[in-house]
C-alpha cells in the first residue's frame, strides 16, 4: 500500500522516500518455462532442472534476469504506486539495472520501491524515477537493483 496522501498533486513530497514493499511472489518453474517460451531463451540453466542440478553453479534452475526485471510492474502494483488521480502509468525506460544474485526456481521475491525524482513534463504528465530493489526471501543479496522511469498521466489528460 502506498503511503497515505500519495497522489500526483502531492508527489513531490515523496521524493527520497520509500513508497512501499510488495507482497512476496513465488517464481516457480512454470513461470520460468513460460518466459523461456516467450523470449526463445531456453538456456539449460533456466529450463533443464536435471542438468542444472548436476552441472549448474546454483544447484537448480534459475530465473532469467529479464524475467526478474519484468516482474517489477506486478510487484509495484501490489504496493499501490499508481496514484489515485492518475489515469495511466507508462513504462518510460530504465536508467540502470544490475542483476546481483540469481533467483532460484521456487524462490520468493518482493520489491522495495523508493521515489528518487519527479520531473513535470507538462501540467498533466510527470516523469518518475523509481529505485527498485528485488529481494529474495532468506538471502542477504538482492536479485535486482534497478532505477526505472515511469510516465504518470493525470486523469482527464489521457
Amino acid at each position: 500500500m502506498a503511503p497515505d496522501g500519495f497522489s500526483l498533486a502531492t508527489i513531490g513530497e515523496f521524493v527520497g522516500r520509500e513508497l512501499g514493499v510488495s507482497d512476496w511472489l513465488t517464481v516457480e518453474q512454470a513461470r520460468i518455462d513460460a518466459f523461456a517460451d516467450c523470449t526463445g531463451d531456453h538456456n539449460w540453466i533456466h529450463v533443464d532442472a536435471d542438468r542444472a542440478a548436476r552441472e549448474g553453479p546454483f544447484g537448480t534452475t534459475v530465473a532469467h534476469g529479464y524475467l526478474t526485471l519484468s516482474l517489477l510492474p506486478q510487484l509495484s502494483y501490489s504496493i499501490g504506486i499508481v496514484p489515485p488521480d492518475a489515469a495511466q502509468m507508462l513504462n518510460y525506460g530504465i536508467e540502470r539495472a544490475r542483476f546481483v544474485a540469481p533467483v532460484r526456481s521456487g524462490a520468493r521475491v518482493r520489491a522495495r520501491v523508493a521515489l528518487l525524482a519527479v520531473e513535470a513534463k507538462s501540467p498533466e504528465r510527470w516523469l518518475l524515477t523509481l529505485h527498485n530493489t528485488v529481494e529474495i526471501e532468506g538471502e542477504d543479496r538482492p536479485a535486482l537493483v534497478a532505477d526505472t522511469l515511469v510516465l504518470a498521466i493525470a486523469a482527464g489528460a489521457a
